[in-house]
């Protein structure tokens, strides 16, 4: 504790100097104070725990140094060493005797690979820092070093820079600085003393640098320049690189190898760095004006032939919209093959066989692996194949046939009339095709982000839906609209997809255009004029396509336009609907009374979308709206639907004397497909043993028969339900006779319903009228498996 009064923070020689200085000011002998006798300084002294003999050894040797100081006539310091002029003299004599530790480490690292620890009586009031000096090592059960100060490491190359061993490492182009730059590392001993300090390479390695900066700088394109050459060169090459990656090839583009070889020729060779070049640049370009430009001949290896804006335009136009489209040749990138650019307001517009047809320039490409799909019987037919295909993409790029319906539609009835053989559809593997055959959808904001991205329309239309809808309306202005009187003739294709989605045949419609009103309309009869099937909305330099729909609000309806002619047609059919029934508001009533069977039929419909806890079933009124909607639309929905007020007077008319009747012949249908459903889901509780196959009849069950199941079936299938419910009731009866035979026939039916159930997941929910075929195909399918 005596001695705590010498300690310093991070240096025991400076302790020493503070011990050195109280050794002086306590034997006084200043003008203010009195001087200890030899006697008293002694006491003191050993009070002190200092050592008398040593005290007297330090006097002689700082006396026989001011001898010598005297002696040379050299100069005493005027004022006190700093801190690192006290350390800088000490370490001229210790460079071996330097430490360094990392902060989780409690030992140092000397010079020569050498590890020593602090020694325990250090008197340092603060624990020592992360690079030391010590005065002397001393090794005892470890070695230790003894006398030791904290320094900083660039004191090392003050004093040792000649014995200091440079390395330069990873020599590389920076482009803000504009030159090569290397990274030095120095070591005084092994110890390292720096690591990582930028140098210019060029004052080292000409040579090397001179080739970096060609490589980095010129070739790669990688430095900011004003120098014209660079940016036309850089402009040129994307333009090549644009072809390759548009033909799919890799061998447009001259090696790198030779551009390098072009500077390199022209190219001083003293010029390494940014300003170099700038200062020759400017000098020489006066006597050559064409310095350092490449030509397009320079940089193809042959000309790439077939690769036009007509073959691989940079729009496409989808949804009424020019998309942009940018090409990509990278196999396993997410974007390789065409990417198009769809704004969120147009998604819901995209018609998903037009995507099939790619660009005119990829047609041939998706044709063959089509047909590579097939079996070997139609292939043999069609070879020499490539000639065949080449036949095949001229005749469906005429434009009466381009982009006309389905590619794999096309290229199938091509195959059947050249092969004269029944090829199904089913027979071409489209999963089997690289993805790069598939048009890649990145869907963007109005502030061009990207929303979403991939391949599969009908996923990106599943999670997006909603939010293009709502920015359709949004840009449109035509949340709610009255409507004008028709102008002019829409788009053929669009009157079609317009005319399928509301189940008439295809005509030709009219467009109109959107008036947006300045608030919402409710009708409750048809007052609004000739509603028409599309419209025709100016956007700009843009023409977006919009479909009125009648909406359906409980007590009355309005008009709202969508982008899409499904979600329309639905819509439109609920809301007139509701506007037929508030015409035979008395109608109806009578018919919400006289149902036949309607209570007997409820108490079946009860079992409906009832949960485990027996929570949940269907209601009476569930049961009856149901009927009566169905009824309706039986009635007065019948195609085609009407667009004006005449047409709408009629129909009513004519359906108000029929409803009666109608609704009659829904209830006992409902009754007879409830009743059938009864009995097969009591068949499925007491058939024991089949575990497998009555999982598999409770699915099937579910499926057919949710709550809303008169609503959400078309009344022709709606009429097959009783068979199919039957079918269940008889395969379980079939497969006590032959449980075998069910397992086998099940596993067969298994692989054809996970294809189209993985197909909705796929397309989250969104079913096309090839799927619904398809789904009422499997039930005929189960029929004729189990209960046949």
């Amino acid at each position: 504790q005596a001695h705590a009064k010498f300690d310093d923070e991070k240096s025991e020689f400076a302790g020493y100097l503070k011990l050195w200085k109280w050794l002086g000011d306590s034997r006084g002998g200043h003008a203010a104070e009195h001087k200890l006798s030899n006697r008293q300084y002694e006491n003191l002294l050993r009070e002190n725990f200092v050592n008398i003999r040593r005290v007297r050894e330090w006097r002689d040797i700082h006396s026989q140094l001011h001898s010598v100081i005297g002696e040379q006539g050299w100069q005493i310091n005027s004022k006190p060493a700093s801190y690192e002029q006290l350390h800088l003299s000490m370490l001229c004599g210790l460079l071996g005797n330097l430490g360094y530790k990392a902060e989780d480490e409690e030992a140092y690292l000397g010079a020569r690979g050498i590890r020593f620890y602090r020694h325990p009586g250090a008197k340092l009031s603060k624990k020592p820092g992360r690079w030391i000096v010590a005065a002397e090592l001393v090794e005892t059960t470890r070695l230790f070093g003894r006398g030791i100060a904290n320094i900083e490491p660039q004191w090392v190359e003050q004093v040792a820079g000649h014995l200091l061993k440079k390395q330069l490492l990873d020599p590389h182009w920076e482009k803000k600085a504009a030159q090569v730059t290397a990274l030095e590392r120095a070591t005084l001993y092994g110890l390292v003393i720096y690591n990582g300090r930028r140098v210019n390479f060029g004052r080292v390695d000409l040579v090397g640098a001179r080739e970096i900066f060609i490589r980095e700088a010129l070739v790669a394109g990688n430095w900011d320049t004003k120098l014209p050459f660079l940016a036309a060169n850089q402009k040129l090459i994307i333009q090549v690189q644009d072809l390759e990656h548009k033909a799919r090839r890799q061998d447009v583009l001259v090696d790198e190898e030779l551009i390098y070889a072009f500077y390199d020729q022209q190219l001083p060779t003293d010029i390494c760095t940014g300003a170099g070049c700038e200062h020759w640049y400017k000098d020489e370009v006066k006597k050559q004006p064409q310095l350092l430009l490449l030509s397009r001949e320079e940089l193809m290896r042959h000309e790439a032939a077939g690769i036009t804006t007509q073959a691989f335009p940079r729009t496409l136009r989808l949804g009424g919209v020019d998309c942009n489209v940018t090409y990509l040749h990278e196999p396993g990138d997410a974007k390789d093959g065409v990417t198009v650019e769809v704004p969120l307001f147009a998604l819901n517009q995209v018609n998903d066989e037009r995507c099939e047809w790619l660009v005119p320039g990829l047609l041939k490409d998706k044709i063959q692996a089509l047909i590579k799909t097939l079996h070997q019987r139609p292939r043999s037919r069609l070879v020499p194949l490539p000639e065949t295909v080449a036949r095949m993409a001229a005749d469906l790029l005429q434009p009466d046939k381009w982009s006309g319906g389905s590619l794999t539609d096309a290229v199938l009835k091509w195959v059947r009339d050249a092969t004269a053989l029944d090829i199904k559809r089913n027979d071409m593997k489209l999963d089997m095709l690289p993805p790069h055959l598939f048009m890649n959808f990145r869907v963007v904001d109005e502030h061009g982000r990207q929303l979403g991205l991939g391949r599969n329309l009908g996923a990106l239309k599943g999670d997006l839906g909603a939010q293009a809808r709502g920015a359709f309306q949004a840009l449109a202005g035509l949340k709610n609209l009255k409507v004008a009187a028709p102008v002019a003739e829409p788009n053929t294709a669009i009157s079609d997809s317009v005319s399928k989605a509301r189940g008439a045949q295809p005509t030709a419609v009219k467009a109109a255009p959107a008036t947006p009103p300045k608030s919402p309309d409710r009708y409750t009869t048809w007052s609004f004029g000739e509603l028409p099937e599309l419209m025709e909305i100016r956007k700009g330099s843009q023409t977006l396509i919009g479909f009125p729909a009648l909406i359906d609000l409980g007590d009355a309806v309005t008009i709202e336009v969508f982008d899409e002619p499904d979600m329309a047609a639905a819509k439109h059919r609920a809301g007139l609907r509701r506007l037929f029934s508030l015409q035979i508001k008395d109608a109806l009533k009578y018919l919400e009374k006289n149902l036949p069977d309607l209570q007997k039929t409820a108490t079946a419909y009860m079992l409906v979308g009832r949960a485990a806890d027996n929570s949940g079933g269907g209601t009476l009124e569930e049961l009856r709206t149901q009927i009566i909607d169905v009824a309706l639309d039986r009635a007065f929905l019948v195609e085609p639907l009407p667009t004006g007020e005449t047409e709408f007077k009629k129909r009513v008319d004519d359906g108000r004397g029929r409803l009666t009747l109608i609704a009659s012949e829904v209830a006992r249908l409902a009754a007879s497909i409830l009743t059938e459903f009864a009995a097969a889901q009591r068949k499925i509780k007491d058939t024991k043993n089949a575990a497998e196959a009555s999982a598999d009849a409770a699915q099937q069950l579910q499926r057919l028969v949710p709550k809303r199941f008169l609503m959400l079936t078309p009344y022709g299938q709606l009429q097959h339900f009783p068979r199919y419910l039957k079918a269940i009731t008889l395969r379980l009866d079939k497969w006590r006779a032959d449980p075998a035979r069910d397992t086998a026939r099940l596993a067969e039916m298994k692989l054809q319903e996970q294809r189209y159930w993985r197909l909705v997941a796929d397309r989250k929910g969104a079913v096309d009228t090839r799927m619904q075929e398809y789904r009422w195909l499997l039930e005929e399918l189960r029929v004729s498996f189990f209960a046949q």
